[in-house]
């Protein structure tokens, strides 16, 4: 059983489904409080008005979404899946209608979202830490992947891409920050293998790739006189991580070429070495992207505000 909260009371309001929203209310303060009694308290209704609206919304979804008995309120496995949609939208509502009287509504419900693995551990995860610490009301599920997520099916509210993101007009995608990658390599492996001095150098060593045997990614730049360059993406290693590239070139596999943010800690410990620091990269941009909504709910505009504020921070 989730802890109880409280919700205002409100008369029956039908959203464009034909769902009663005091229906919607009743049943996330049962399912909070795990009993009628003490859900229909916290909305000021009586055990039988709350009962009535839960019959009503099951026979309207055609679906039972609680187990009662005489000892016990417990939500079925559609019960759970419903739950979780129904906190969702009754923020997003309070959202709204704080930002209708034009007041600033506190973030609350549940944050979900998605960010690339290196920089999620090494930027997000400090930002998500201080933005729960100041929201107590607001809960977070986190998946770190480098996979392109697709936001709206998969429910998320939220992703962090660095790199590319592809057009969609269901999604906005706002740059929040920018990386220029550099090759890298540890000292150990410059002793023993000798450092490039130009470009044409890089096919005598050991490089270490982002990719698969399918999909590879080669590395382009240019050289001091403006020279663009693309280094045909070939290695006895592949790998599906930033992290586990920069890892690997640590123990001195080989030369890496990675986002500054991604090397830096390594850099600054002298694990890392840059090198061929004469040569431009292309800056990678890293995106905010969430579904595309007139109503943006405060739990993921004031996350974004955090994140910029603090890779501005960061930056300067």
């Amino acid at each position: 059983m989730v802890s109880p909260k409280r919700f205002r009371a409100v008369p029956a309001v039908h959203s464009g489904s034909g769902i009663d929203l005091g229906a919607l209310r009743a049943f996330v303060a049962v399912a909070q409080t795990g009993s009628f009694i003490a859900g229909g308290k916290s909305l000021g209704l009586t055990r039988s008005a709350v009962g009535k609206a839960l019959a009503r919304l099951e026979t309207h979804l055609g679906t039972r979404l609680l187990h009662r008995t005489t000892r016990r309120v417990a939500m079925t496995t559609d019960g759970e899946l419903f739950y979780e949609r129904c906190t969702q939208v009754l923020a997003d509502l309070d959202d709204a209608e704080a930002s209708i009287r034009q007041e600033r509504p506190e973030p609350k419900g549940v944050l979900r979202m998605t960010v690339s693995g290196a920089f999620g551990r090494i930027v997000v995860l400090p930002v998500l830490r201080d933005y729960l610490a100041a929201w107590p009301r607001v809960e977070a599920e986190v998946s770190f992947s480098d996979r392109v997520v697709d936001l709206v099916e998969e429910g998320y509210d939220l992703g962090i891409r660095v790199g590319g993101v592809a057009p969609d007009s269901s999604l906005v995608a706002r740059v929040v920050a920018r990386s220029r990658p550099g090759f890298y390599a540890a000292p150990t492996y410059l002793a023993s293998r000798g450092e490039p001095e130009r470009p044409a150098d890089l096919s005598k060593h050991e490089r270490l790739l982002f990719g698969s045997r399918t999909t590879t990614y080669p590395w382009t730049f240019r050289t001091p006189d403006g020279e663009r360059i693309a280094i045909e993406a070939k290695s006895r290693c592949l790998f599906d991580s930033g992290e586990a590239i920069r890892d690997a070139a640590v123990t001195g596999m080989g030369i890496a070429f990675l986002p500054d943010f991604v090397a830096k800690d390594e850099v600054d410990s002298g694990r890392l070495r840059a090198v061929l620091t004469s040569c431009v990269t292309d800056e990678i941009a890293v995106f905010a992207v969430y579904p595309h909504r007139r109503h943006l709910s405060a739990r993921v505009r004031v996350f974004i505000d955090m994140l910029t504020e603090h890779l501005d921070t960061a930056g300067s």
